[in-house]
């Protein structure tokens, strides 16, 4: 009996009961490593598929990993304009994997590359962050309704890279939650990372306001508009204005024949005169970048309903021209974008974009303009100078009685040839006067051209050329309205602007200066109105939070987003 249970108990039987499920138990790891690993490959594509992300996926059922390639993207907000749809609303899929926080938005993007991602678990999948322009980005936010945080800008202006994480950038309109702030530097390859969140009530801003960047100039009251076209000076250079001008023309010899070629170019003609005239009477909206104007819409219509391609006014004679560092003289472009800067900033502005040269600031805040010169022009009165006329001129006519008095003895003798001597004498003193105070008056104290426009403001209403219930800032916005409308107006005021500046840098004024500045002393006037308020502006914002946001903007010209 035994025997037979020994028999039994085989070599074979051993390995069949301990063998086998100790080799279960071996596969057990590959078994459960294999199903961990398709469970995270499907919740992977899973994320992805509700994100609407592209993405290549491979896995080592073997090793336990996840191999997930993405694409990266640079985007750029859709155009306010022409892409309202997209620009206004948010993304109907955003991703909620990290990193993608940027889909909160709608974006134009364009694929930069790809990001490979090992993972072992779903949860550990990140989404490539995105490259955008850090000033397109703010501009985008502000427009939507977004606050900056002072505290926040100051910060990262002071600290840069070492900001701590979370640290709020923009809040929301009611200021409770954080709409842009720091992101962790993971993958950012030195770059500032940033976060951004937005929820649709948030958007408090629509198309009907004046976006970032933006500046709204007034039409000129229409009594000064009618002035200003019967001036001689005032004549059109503009495209617009020019043909308006030829089709004026054409009208008054309308019994003429017409030849076939005007018959063919009369309706465009007669589109140019109307969209010419109708731009003169509505306030203009100019987009100024960091090169200058870039646009600018005539608001016949509403801001909203506008199109580029429709509403665009013809502004080549306003593009900024780039000038050798030798050349004294600045370019049409650069008075008018440095004016319009000036015009559109406030205590009250956040963003703007063009950088007022340097030397246009630090002439706009010299004293530049002799009182006494003002005095000749009769813009102030003397008693309201400092006094610069010598007592010496006074002596000089007595001494001219006691020349006439020893004349009258003459007289006598050579009664003809002393009443020729006389007139000459008198003309010699007189014109001996004159140029004594001339001189007198260059050399008198200078004034700024904060006071010298105020004056010169009093005068361009007290003549008529200006509405006497308009302050300088309003009467600035009607001049650089004029300015886009009329090109020839535009560069006559820049070519004074230049002679100022001219002799504000080369030891004062002189006599071709004064002569100048008489025969046209209208312009002359309007151009100090142009320098107050670029002088205005150039000390209105130190030390405020638009200048921690503008020297951010600078110091980073493109951020990541995620």
């Amino acid at each position: 009996m035994g025997s037979s249970d020994d028999s039994g108990r085989s070599a074979t039987d051993v390995i069949t009961y301990i063998g086998v499920p100790l080799a279960v138990l071996g596969v057990l790891p590959i078994l459960y490593n294999t199903f961990m690993t398709l469970n995270a490959l499907s919740r992977i594509k899973r994320m992805l598929r509700h994100s609407k992300l592209t993405a290549l996926t491979r896995s080592d059922v073997v090793n336990r990993v996840i191999e997930v390639e993405l694409p990266r993207y640079a985007v750029r907000p859709w155009d306010r304009f022409s892409d309202r749809a997209e620009y206004w609303t948010l993304s109907r899929h955003p991703s909620n994997i990290p990193g993608g926080s940027w889909t909160t938005f709608n974006w134009r993007t364009n694929v930069i590359g790809l990001n490979t991602q090992r993972v072992e678990y779903a949860d550990q999948l990140r989404q490539p962050q995105v490259e955008v322009a850090f000033d397109e980005l703010v501009c985008y936010l502000l427009d939507l309704g977004a606050v900056p945080d002072p505290h926040g800008w100051r910060l990262l202006r002071s600290t840069g890279l070492w900001t701590p994480v979370g640290c709020a950038l923009m809040m929301s309109p009611d200021g409770k939650e954080k709409a842009l702030s720091i992101a962790p530097l993971d993958g950012s390859d030195g770059h500032l990372s940033l976060a951004v969140t937005w929820a649709g009530p948030w958007t408090t801003r629509d198309s009907s306001q004046l976006p970032p960047y933006w500046v709204r100039l007034p039409p000129p009251s229409p009594s000064s508009s009618t002035e200003e076209d019967q001036t001689p000076d005032a004549g059109p250079s503009s495209d617009s204005q020019s043909v308006s001008a030829a089709e004026a023309d054409a009208d008054s010899k309308s019994t003429e024949p017409i030849k076939p070629s005007s018959a063919t170019t009369k309706p465009s003609l007669d589109s140019a005169r109307h969209h010419g005239t109708t731009a003169s009477l509505h306030p203009i909206t100019c987009q100024i970048s960091t090169d200058g104007i870039v646009t600018a819409l005539s608001d016949i219509l509403p801001l909203e309903q506008s199109t580029l391609d429709l509403d665009t006014l013809h502004i080549e004679h306003l593009r900024t021209r780039s000038s050798f560092p030798s050349t004294p003289t600045f370019s049409t472009g650069s008075w008018f974008a440095s004016a319009a800067t000036a015009y559109g900033t406030s205590s009250q502005t956040i963003l703007w974009n063009y950088r007022i040269p340097d030397p246009i600031l630090s002439f706009a805040r010299k004293e530049t303009v002799p009182c006494g010169v003002l005095v000749l022009l009769d813009v102030v009165e003397e008693a309201k100078t400092p006094e610069w006329a010598s007592t010496g001129r006074d002596r000089g006519i007595r001494g001219g009685i006691a020349q006439r008095a020893v004349a009258v003895q003459e007289r006598l003798r050579r009664e003809n040839e002393e009443r020729l001597g006389d007139m000459r004498e008198r003309l010699r003193m007189e014109s001996q006067r004159r140029d004594t105070r001339m001189m007198e008056a260059l050399q008198s104290p200078k004034w700024d051209a904060k006071l010298a426009a105020e004056h010169n403001l009093a005068w361009l209403q007290k003549n008529g050329h200006v509405p006497a219930e308009l302050g300088m800032k309003e009467v600035v916005g009607t001049l650089l309205h004029r300015m886009v409308l009329d090109g020839q107006f535009a560069a006559t005021l820049c070519r004074m602007l230049d002679l100022w500046k001219a002799w504000a840098e080369n030891a004062g004024m002189r006599k071709s200066d004064y002569a100048a500045l008489a025969e046209d002393q209208t312009t002359f006037a309007y151009a100090t109105l142009l320098v107050a308020i670029i002088k205005d502006t150039s000390t209105a914002l130190e030390g405020t939070l638009a200048m921690d946001l503008q020297e951010c903007l600078r110091m980073w010209r493109t951020i990541r987003l995620g």
